[in-house]
């Protein structure tokens, strides 16, 4: 690394003593020798080391820190940074894990997931992007030969300006793999599908939710690729209705229950799940467990009014389909609604079903998507269990 690269920050900018995000605002100065996506010591307004990062000009967040010590941003950095999250997950239960979870740990625009032999490795700045292959050695180096497979977001690849990776980066591995979550079976095709393939940051929700299950008839919305699903008609629910309305997860679904050997007791409907809700409310149907996972609302603060608004009118429908004693599992993955602003929709919600709630317990995002307390940004799961009691 250059060490005469310096960004200085301005006086009383100081928030990246605890938090890698620096906006253009916060910034006094950079050196002109600085490459876009080249490694940079911050200091602060008095010339003092703060810690050093990645830095690109183009966008307002122009700097992530990924260090607060004195230390080179190298081969052997990568190397170190990345053994460190994987001992960290050393007692995951299955073969789908996160072992990079960007500035949670201290990896800011990085996302690694793996799937047995594959690793899926996703890079969201220009910084990371210009480093995939040395950070694909680091890995290896730390877990072993694995294949490895990059999946760029297109919208954060247009926004830091380089182009998005979506292939194999040297050699080819398989084009799915069967991960174990618990006793269940998921197929996961790499590079297809939301995210990474599977949606790892519920792995420890639909473990939970799925002992929930036995004996119970069950409404899985916005059900993906059946994960909730399976889990629940593994641990002996009785019959799972499934609506989702991309082609591309129903035929997941059909993969993954299949898989579990539970078909027979599932049905699947391609439809719009706020119009179905509505017709099961009418039709009075009562389920035992319903599952509300449904994809962000808010994916802005200026959209969180009409997010709000769609997740009551959501939760609303599910609190009335539950029978006395049913379980709803609810969630928002949208960063910009709070905790609070989720439970009182969810309050309010049940006011207007004339329904009384048990809180079983609160719910977020699996153990290996951790949160930084200072950096509020890597919490971005959360949900309740509930047991309707009248």
């Amino acid at each position: 690394m250059a060490r005469d690269a310096v960004l200085r920050l301005k006086r009383g900018h100081d928030r990246a003593r605890v938090h890698p995000w620096i906006f253009k605002g916060d910034v006094a100065d950079v050196s002109p020798s600085i490459e876009p996506g080249g490694a940079v010591s911050v200091v602060d307004a008095g010339g003092r080391l703060i810690g050093r990062g990645l830095f690109n000009p183009r966008p307002a967040l122009c700097c992530r820190l990924v260090t607060w010590a004195d230390e080179a941003i190298d081969a052997d950095f990568w190397r170190r940074r990345l053994a460190a999250g994987v001992g960290a997950r050393a007692d995951r239960v299955g073969d789908g894990v996160r072992l990079a979870w960007s500035e949670a740990d201290g990896l800011a625009g990085l996302v690694i997931d793996r799937y047995g032999p594959v690793a899926v490795l996703q890079t969201v700045t220009l910084g990371m992007a210009r480093r995939r292959a040395e950070l694909a050695a680091a890995l290896r180096a730390v877990i072993g030969d694995v294949a490895v497979f990059c999946a760029d977001d297109p919208t954060a690849a247009a926004l830091e300006g380089f182009e998005p990776a979506a292939g194999w980066l040297d050699t080819s591995g398989p084009a799915s793999v069967v991960v174990k979550e618990r006793d269940v079976s998921l197929l996961v095709r790499i590079g297809g599908g939301h995210k990474t393939g599977l949606y790892l940051d519920q792995a420890d929700n639909r473990a939970l939710v799925g002992g929930l299950g036995a004996g119970r008839t069950v409404l899985d919305v916005f059900a993906y690729t059946a994960g909730f699903a399976c889990h629940l008609l593994a641990n002996g629910a009785s019959r799972a209705i499934c609506l989702e309305s991309s082609k591309d997860a129903l035929a997941g679904a059909v993969d993954n229950l299949a898989l579990n050997g539970v078909a027979g007791r599932a049905e699947l409907r391609d439809v719009n799940a706020f119009d179905e809700l509505r017709r099961l409310d009418r039709e009075a149907a009562r389920f035992g467990v319903v599952v509300l996972d449904p994809p962000p609302f808010a994916r802005g603060r200026a959209a969180l009014e009409g997010a709000l608004r769609g997740y009551k009118e959501i939760n609303l429908r599910a609190i009335r389909l539950l029978e006395p004693g049913g379980v709803l599992a609810t969630f928002s993955c949208s960063h910009h609604v709070g905790d609070d602003a989720f439970a009182e929709m969810v309050r309010d919600a049940a006011a207007d079903a004339g329904a009384r709630l048990r809180v079983l317990t609160a719910l977020t995002q699996s153990a290996d998507h951790p949160v930084l307390l200072t950096v509020p940004e890597t919490r971005y799961l959360k949900g309740l269990l509930l047991q309707r009691v009248d």
